[in-house]
């Protein structure tokens, strides 16, 4: 009795410790969300400062993503070669510090030095985060560890513009950069001190959970093991292409949804935030859910093409289904519930995207996921810089919707090439093999 005692203590425990690494990468999503896109909401106010026009604003938005396109895959590799801890440190100080400076500029040229430098920091991110889970998750629960982090993004996502609201009345909005650069810092505090690269390290691990997760990977031994560069890309290009085709959706959303209410509908900043947050946790749910629902069906089915190729194609057809009546609807709340059933659906694609890298190569997870993130700042580059000219030329807030409608089609087809149920090595060195039968699937999608 004593024995059943200890072992569920230890599991308890255990179970403790794995929890809080996946809360702090959910936290460090929701931070890195709220640090990108305080920018929508505070941009009525610093666009007024500044002197800006709608096609300067969106190359402030834009401006973010050129640095991000590099660091993405930097980042990826860093993560590889000299584990998560260091990397991801680094560059949430980095990010932090941008945060902080956007709320000293004067000028056109300051503030697109801020943006780019948030995006130097940020670009790393996710590709590093990857390379965590991958080594702290097991392989029946990545879709889900994927889906949720995602949906901490777009909860931060839909929790800034009234928390930016709210420090832009009660200060200043340069005063509300300064207060959430200095919350990234602690996370990055937190991460340093907590996190290990190899779980087996971890002071609150135990064997009962060491053993539900991949064999670790020292970094000697990644140092020592080329990437093979030309080969991965080849692989991920496909998947790439698909990421880019959610990605222009995702940054008109994140840059241009405050501004659409404001400016479309008449609305003040306190209301204008207030609808953009509803839309935007509807992809709280989206992300959430399809991240368990591309775990469930690979318990039942075992078919990564079927559990991760065939929901983003299903996401992609129904958000583009649901964003057509926007062209049309000039119904406030018509257009609020249309954008956010597409960015429900948009979103719901979100863990079995990010699941795939870690499919087709997990030895290389990082670098693999920085290629496939190539796709979301390329796009972020296109997307608001184009929809704010549009906008300029024309005056119609309802048209750059079209763009989103056409390339989410072309996605849903592309998606066809992306193959997670083939692995880059079939048997990679010092992984664990892939999953093919059904009993190893059991249990419920978090640890």
């Amino acid at each position: 009795m004593a024995a059943e005692l200890v072992t569920v203590q230890t599991r308890s425990r255990a179970l403790s410790t794995v929890t809080i690494v996946l809360f702090l990468i959910c936290l460090m999503y929701g931070i890195t969300y709220i640090d990108r896109v305080n920018v929508s909401t505070a941009a009525p106010v610093f666009q007024r400062d500044l002197n800006l026009t709608n096609t300067q604003v969106g190359l402030v938005f834009s401006a973010f993503a050129y640095p991000y396109v590099i660091f993405t895959i930097f980042g990826g590799w860093l993560s590889d070669r000299f584990g998560a801890r260091r990397a991801l440190t680094a560059a949430a100080i980095i990010w932090a510090g941008a945060t902080l400076f956007t709320g000293l500029v004067t000028s056109l040229a300051t503030i697109l030095f801020a943006r780019v430098m948030l995006g130097l920091g940020e670009g790393a991110t996710f590709p590093i985060a990857t390379r965590a889970m991958c080594d702290w998750m097991p392989e029946r629960k990545r879709g889900f560890a994927q889906g949720i982090t995602h949906s901490s993004s777009r909860l931060g996502t839909a929790l800034t513009p009234p928390l930016v609201t709210w420090l832009i009345a009660a200060t200043t909005w340069r005063r509300s950069f300064l207060v959430l650069g200095l919350v990234s810092l602690v996370w990055a505090l937190a991460w340093g001190l907590y996190f290990r690269d190899n779980p087996r390290t971890h002071s609150g691990i135990t064997s009962e959970e060491l053993n539900s997760i991949p064999t670790y990977i020292s970094l000697v031994d990644r140092q020592k093991d080329r990437i093979p560069w030309l080969r991965l890309t080849r692989r991920m290009l496909p998947v790439t292409g698909v990421y880019f085709c959610y990605g222009w959706t995702l940054w008109l959303y994140l840059a241009w949804i405050p501004s659409f209410f404001f400016h479309n509908y008449q609305l003040d900043l306190k209301n204008s935030a207030l609808y953009s947050a509803g839309v935007f946790f509807a992809g709280v749910l989206g992300a959430t859910l399809g991240g368990i629902v591309s775990d469930r069906i690979l318990v039942r089915t075992g078919n990564r093409n079927t559990a991760r190729r065939n929901l983003v194609i299903g996401g992609f057809l129904c958000s583009l289904t649901a964003m057509v009546p926007i062209l049309f609807v000039r119904n406030l709340i018509g257009a609020a519930i249309c954008l956010s059933v597409a960015f429900f659906f948009s979103e719901f694609t979100i863990g079995p995207m990010w699941a795939i890298p870690m499919d087709i190569a997990p030895e290389y997870s990082g670098s693999a996921s920085g290629l496939m993130n190539i796709g979301s700042p390329l796009a972020a580059i296109i997307s608001p810089l184009i929809f704010g000219y549009v906008i300029d030329r024309t005056g119609n807030w309802n048209l750059p919707f079209l763009g989103s409608i056409g390339l989410l089609l072309f996605g849903s087809i592309l998606a066809f090439w992306m193959k997670p149920g083939e692995r880059l090595f079939p048997s990679p060195k010092g992984t664990t093999s892939q999953v093919t039968h059904q009993p190893e699937f059991q249990g419920p999608p978090f640890p």
